[in-house]
């Protein structure tokens, strides 16, 4: 038997795919929300520096043992670095795990997307959903992006867990009205 397609029907398959997009993600505001006078600027980071660390969980595991508290990151803005150079705030280049801390600022309620970019591992959750996973020794190279509402303006808390195992380091965030429009998201986001 054989079988035609009429072209409408043709079109329609080949666009759907396309089409296909992940469920938006709704986040929830810090409750209560803090004042901004009770906020310092930048997020609060807690290291320690495993003999190896190759994914998330082992990086989980050494942050159970002994940690050294670190200074503030100004925000998720640590571009890729040169082979030697200090990951983040921690005073050293390689075999760093972090547990980073602290709120994001929503300045307007919205749908946002939201990406990552890190070297090595990362897990990262705000407003009490995970919207950034990369858990694996790589080079510099985005999470993927994900959708989030935002459903009203204010503080969102962020929390995450960051490896770098060794060569160059790098962990920003990027966010945008779509796909298109991301932008690195300005430090000035970010507080503990």
């Amino acid at each position: 038997m054989t079988f035609f397609l009429k072209p409408a029907a043709f079109a329609v398959s080949i666009v759907l795919p396309a089409l296909a997009v992940a469920e938006t993600v709704t986040l929830s505001p810090a409750d209560p929300q803090p004042s901004a006078a009770e906020l310092s600027p930048g997020l609060a980071v807690v290291y320690a520096f495993p003999g190896d660390v190759r994914t998330v969980k082992d990086a989980r595991n050494a942050l159970k043992r002994k940690t050294v508290d670190g200074p503030p990151l100004a925000g998720l803005s640590y571009d890729d670095t040169t082979e030697g150079d200090e990951t983040l705030t921690s005073g050293k280049a390689m075999k760093v795990a972090a547990d980073i801390s602290g709120y994001i600022k929503f300045d307007a309620p919205g749908t946002y997307v939201l990406d990552f970019l890190n070297n090595d591992g990362l897990e990262i959750s705000i407003g009490g959903e995970i919207v950034g996973d990369y858990d694996e020794v790589h080079s510099c190279g985005y999470a993927g992006e994900i959708e989030v509402d935002v459903p009203q303006a204010g503080y969102y808390p962020l929390q995450a867990t960051y490896f770098q195992r060794k060569g160059t380091a790098c962990l920003m965030m990027e966010w945008g009205p779509d796909s298109d429009g991301l932008e690195l998201v300005p430090d000035s986001a970010f507080f503990h």
